[in-house]
Order: C-alpha cells, then sequence, then structure tokens
C-alpha cells in the first residue's frame, strides 16, 4: 500500500469515527478479528494435516510426500503456537514497593477509585523524561492483563504533584471502561500478528510466500483501520486526566511538558555532554539535573520552545495529538504555565537512593562513551589553538571552522568577529553569513534578515535555510513589528526551496540505495561531529556513511546513513532512524536506514565502504 492509499483510509477511518462511533468501534474489532482467524486457520491446517498423516499410517504406506506434509505442518504449527504465546519483555528500569513510594501509591489507588479502573500490579522507575502504562496478558493472548506503570525520574523532577498525577491520570485512563479493553486487544493482537509474520519469514517455503503476502495486504489496512481509534483513545485520557485534577492542570502539565522536554534535550543534555571537555570520567547527570531544574528555563526560550510546540500539526506519522489539538479538546489556551516550585520527586520515600542508583548506572553505561567524547573535545580545543595561533593569517574557511569549533565547546562564545573577518574576505560565504546569523540577535530583525538577503543569494545550496529562517524571525512576535510584505516574500522563497528540497529527498530515498553513491566527503572537523553524535545515540553499535550523487542537484551535499540497532524492535528502530535524520551534524540532507533484511548487513559491507563508526566496549 503507497502512502496515499494509507491517508485515505485514514481520513475514512476519522470520518466513521466522527459519524457513528460505536459503529466505527465494532468494525475494528471486526477487523482485529480477521488476524485471529488467519492465525486460527493456520493452527487449524497445521492440525489438520498432522491428524491426517497420523490417522493414515495404518491404511497406507508412509511416503515421501506425507514425510514433506508432516513437516510442514510441524513447522507451521510450531510457528503459530509460539505466535500465540507471546512473551513480552520487562519494563526497564526498577520495581518500586509500597515502602519505596507509600504517597505514590496512595495516589494511584485514589485515582483507582475514582476511574473505576483494573489495579496496576507493576510500577516502574526509570530515567526517562517520560509516563506510560502497558498492558499485557499474562500467558501470550491468554488469562487476565496485567497492567505496568513507568514513571520518569526526570518528570518527577520538573513536575510538581498535581501536575504529575494528571499525567498519571491521563496514562490510568487508557485502561478504563470497554473502549480501554478494546484498545488494549488491539494493542495485544497486533504484537501478536507480528511476531506470527517474524516467524514465518524466516521460512522459505510456500507457507511464507502465503503469509507474507496476507500480511502485506493485512497490516497497512489495519494500521489505517485503527489510527483513528488510537487517536480518539488520547483524548479520551485526556478529558478524564482533566475531569479528576481539572482541565487547568492537565493544560499546565501538557505545557510545562511540552517546554521542559525541549530544555531538557537541548539544553542540559548538550550541557552535561560539554562537561566532557574537563571531566575524564563520567558525572552521574540526575544530582546535576535536580539542581538545575530549580532554575527554570528563561522567558526567551520557554517562549519560543511553546511557539515551536504550537506550530507543530497532527500526522499520520504518531498517534499522539499535538500540543495545540490536546489544549484546544481540553477549551484551554497556550500560555505560559506558572512554573512548578516543589517537585513531584517527594513521592520516593528515598531520593537520594534513586538519583544515586540512577547516576552510577548511567555512568557504567556510558563510560566509554564518555571516554571518546572527552577525547573528541580535547581534539577539537586542540584545533582551536592551532588556528588561533594563526590569527588573521587564516583562510576565510579556517575562520570559519575557528568559530564554529568554539561554539561547538560553548554555544554562547562571543564569534561574532570571526565570521565578520571571513566575510570580508569572501563577503558571499556561505558559512560565515550563517554564522553571523546566528550570532546576531533576534530583535535585530532587519540586520538578519540583511544577512538571510546575501546568504539566499549566495547559492542554491542555502536557500532553504535561509528562507526558513527568515520566515521563523518575520512570524516571531517578539523580534518587532509583523512586515506582512516581507513575510509574504520569504514564505513564497521558503516553498520554492522546500519544492527543490522534496525533489531531492524523492531522488533520495526513491534510487537504489547503493546507485548514485560516492564515498563521503567529510572533513575532519565534520567527521568528529558525526561521531560525537553517534556516541550519544545509546542504542546505535556501528554506522555506515555513503554520499548519495544527486543528478537533479549535483551540487547537494546528500548522504545515507546505515546504523545497526540491535535489541531494539523495528518499530523503535524506524522511528529512532527519523529522529536521526533531523539531528544528526551533516553538512547535507541524510537519508538513515538501519540494518535489517533491506539492506542487510552483507550489503551494507560490501558497498558502503567501510564502517565509519564502531561503539567501544
Amino acid at each position: 500500500m503507497d502512502r496515499a492509499d494509507f491517508v485515505h483510509l485514514v481520513r475514512l477511518s476519522e470520518h466513521a469515527s466522527a459519524d457513528d462511533s460505536a459503529r466505527y468501534r465494532r468494525g475494528v474489532a471486526a477487523f482485529a478479528a480477521l488476524g485471529y482467524l488467519w492465525v486460527l486457520g493456520c493452527l487449524g491446517l497445521a492440525v489438520g494435516i498432522i491428524v491426517w498423516v497420523i490417522s493414515s499410517f495404518d491404511r497406507e504406506r508412509f511416503g515421501l510426500m506425507r514425510g514433506w506434509l508432516l513437516l510442514f505442518a510441524a513447522g507451521l504449527l510450531w510457528a503459530t503456537v509460539r505466535a500465540l504465546w507471546v512473551r513480552f519483555e520487562e519494563p526497564e528500569g526498577q520495581e518500586l514497593s509500597r515502602e519505596d513510594a507509600p504517597a505514590l501509591f496512595e495516589a494511584l489507588d485514589r485515582i483507582r477509585t475514582r476511574i473505576k479502573g483494573p489495579p496496576v500490579h507493576h510500577v516502574y522507575l526509570d530515567d526517562e523524561f517520560n509516563a506510560s502504562i502497558r498492558q499485557v496478558p499474562r500467558f501470550g493472548l491468554f488469562g487476565g492483563a496485567v497492567n505496568s506503570l513507568s514513571i520518569g525520574l526526570p518528570l518527577l523532577m520538573m513536575l510538581d504533584r498535581r501536575r504529575l498525577l494528571s499525567v498519571l491520570a491521563h496514562e490510568y485512563g487508557h485502561l478504563r471502561g470497554n473502549h480501554g479493553k478494546l484498545s488494549a486487544w488491539i494493542y495485544r493482537t497486533r504484537l501478536s500478528w507480528l511476531k506470527l509474520d517474524a516467524n514465518l519469514q524466516r521460512d522459505e517455503g510456500v507457507m511464507a510466500l502465503f503469509s507474507q503476502a496476507f500480511f502485506r495486504w493485512y497490516f497497512p489496512r489495519f494500521a489505517a483501520k485503527t489510527f483513528a481509534l488510537a487517536r480518539q483513545d488520547e483524548y479520551e485520557a485526556d478529558r478524564i486526566s482533566g475531569r479528576l485534577l481539572g482541565a487547568p492542570v492537565a493544560a499546565a502539565a501538557l505545557t510545562e511538558i511540552a517546554i521542559k522536554g525541549n530544555w531538557y534535550a537541548n539544553e542540559f543534555w548538550p550541557w552535561h555532554w560539554a562537561r566532557a571537555e574537563h571531566e575524564p570520567q563520567p558525572p552521574g547527570p540526575f544530582a546535576a539535573l535536580r539542581k538545575r531544574v530549580r532554575t527554570p528555563p528563561s522567558d526567551e526560550f520557554a517562549r519560543q520552545a511553546l511557539r515551536d510546540a504550537m506550530r507543530r500539526v497532527s500526522d499520520l506519522d504518531d498517534t499522539h495529538p499535538v500540543l495545540r489539538d490536546r489544549l484546544e479538546a481540553l477549551d484551554q489556551k497556550a500560555v505560559l504555565p506558572e512554573w512548578s516550585v516543589r517537585p513531584a520527586l517527594e513521592l520516593l520515600a528515598d531520593r537520594k537512593k534513586w538519583i544515586e542508583y540512577f547516576d552510577n548506572q548511567w555512568r557504567r553505561a556510558h563510560a566509554s562513551d564518555w571516554k571518546q567524547h572527552h577525547a573528541h573535545r580535547s581534539r577539537i580545543r586542540e584545533r582551536i589553538a592551532v588556528l588561533a595561533a594563526r590569527g588573521e593569517h587564516n583562510t576565510p574557511d579556517e575562520m570559519v571552522e575557528w568559530a564554529d569549533s568554539e561554539r561547538r565547546l560553548d554555544p554562547s562564545a562571543p564569534v561574532r568577529t570571526r565570521y565578520e573577518n571571513a566575510l570580508r574576505i569572501a563577503p558571499e560565504h556561505p558559512g560565515a553569513l550563517r554564522g553571523l546569523v546566528q550570532m546576531l540577535p533576534a530583535s535585530d530583525r532587519a540586520t538578519r534578515l540583511a544577512v538571510l538577503e546575501r546568504l539566499h543569494q549566495s547559492g542554491a545550496a542555502s536557500r532553504w535555510w535561509a528562507a526558513k529562517s527568515a520566515v521563523a524571525s518575520l512570524e516571531d512576535p517578539d523580534a518587532g513589528v509583523h512586515d506582512e510584505e516581507a513575510l509574504k516574500l520569504w514564505r513564497g522563497r521558503l516553498k520554492d526551496a522546500e519544492e527543490a528540497e522534496a525533489r531531492a529527498w524523492e531522488e533520495i530515498t526513491g534510487t537504489p540505495f547503493f546507485s548514485q553513491i560516492s564515498r563521503h566527503d567529510l572533513n575532519d572537523y565534520e567527521l568528529g561531529e558525526l561521531r560525537a553524535d553517534l556516541v550519544r545515540c545509546l542504542p546505535a553499535s556501528r554506522a555506515w556513511l555513503v554520499r548519495k550523487n544527486l543528478r537533479e542537484f549535483p551540487w547537494r551535499r546528500a548522504y545515507i546513513v546505515f546504523i545497526e540497532l540491535p535489541g531494539l524492535d523495528d518499530d523503535d528502530r524506524w522511528q529512532l532512524c527519523r529522529q536521526l535524520e533531523h539531528t544528526l551534524t551533516l553538512p547535507g540532507a541524510a537519508l538513515v536506514l538501519w540494518v535489517g533484511h533491506s539492506p542487510t548487513l552483507e550489503d551494507i559491507e560490501r558497498q558502503a565502504f567501510g564502517t565509519l563508526w564502531t561503539r567501544q566496549a
């Protein structure tokens, strides 16, 4: 199924859900049952063949054909039983007892009583800025369900008690009533079919071909038909949270999470890893986080983070609605919240114990990565010393590298003069123009737009970035008065640039992986930045990089990154690869693919010019 057909089916499901929710849910249940019929059909076929072959022993001689049939049926039976007996991994983190967090368990009991939902059997504490709940069957698809709640230590540090309980009420809301049971059943069923498909795909026989054909037809349609159900379930969980704690509290929690999640990912973790320059041994991040969260994000950062969150639109890559839609559903406005003062960390009986536990765990897991990052930052410092010794004798490229390197070590480094010196020698140097824009204050919109105009005219390779930055500046109400004419001009330029980017992306993704490729062209600085990113991507074990040579845009630097991600399932790998496409430090667009069936490890090792990076033990 192509993307257009998938979108069409999702829209039809959304309309069906809006027109008659009960009828839509019955349709979803019926379509989900079709998967069970396939599984049971495979099981019945296997058992039927085995019974027929065994019962014919007395009447006819056991021949080669019956032997093959028996082997086929036994293999099919084994794969089907394994799929029906789904084994779920335990959640990561440490399980909490009532003695570990009596106040937390009392709050969960109150939420359960008010919702009239099932019990939470296990509560886990992990190191994620998140909370989640999942419901899995005790014995494969059989038996009662086990409900497990996971709560992140950073979330406890950054939200107050009422807002945290609002988040937990949302998670608990996924288990309530018949709607929650249907959603959980759909989730468990999907995992079971994925398991069956994985088992049968290892079989190269005729049955595997039928199985693969069925799942290629079934899974996209199942995902599309259940999309509206999953998104509807998120809104319902928000409504339950608002009913229990109040819609203003639920909205404030959602907004504070959006802003502080941005700060946690883009401010705290870069700051923590920057400590590697002066600290050869990894310090614990969570003790430092507890101190830093006492000071809330700056107003400028918070406003920009909220604007960024509110600009996002709900898409078909994630069933979770975006912040704008969730606030509208709660009938609440998007405003900066009053920051949490007393963290919900007090719900834990021994806070120091858990902070030390997760700090020690993080140190052990990242000792090697920290050592590599320490060496990388030392090399950057050495390179800065070499460039500084040359002073004004540096070329424009070297001046830009000097400034970029200092900003890498300290994003607030005062390096504006470096870019300006490079522009005195090469007035249209793209790297210097881009760096200068980033040094100018947001309030100096006129100067920023003038530099962005020069960057836009410097060449097609810089037009998308220049237009995107100009539109963001013109849409920022804090940067100056509204200029409709300039905004219209830059939006038109951005549209043209995005169309060119889309054509380039289509060529990257629409051609065979190993066609139109060559060895990567990264210099030492760019290569070091990419490897530093990969060190911080914890699931990654190895990576390869090739340059994709685009016929329509021969000047465009574009890449394919192949990354080995052991220990993750395909859904998690897909999500991580999409995230890396936006976060890896590369001087051009990048398609990130994981090592798997396509491309295979053998294909990559044969054609990708050797490993770029390997995680050290």
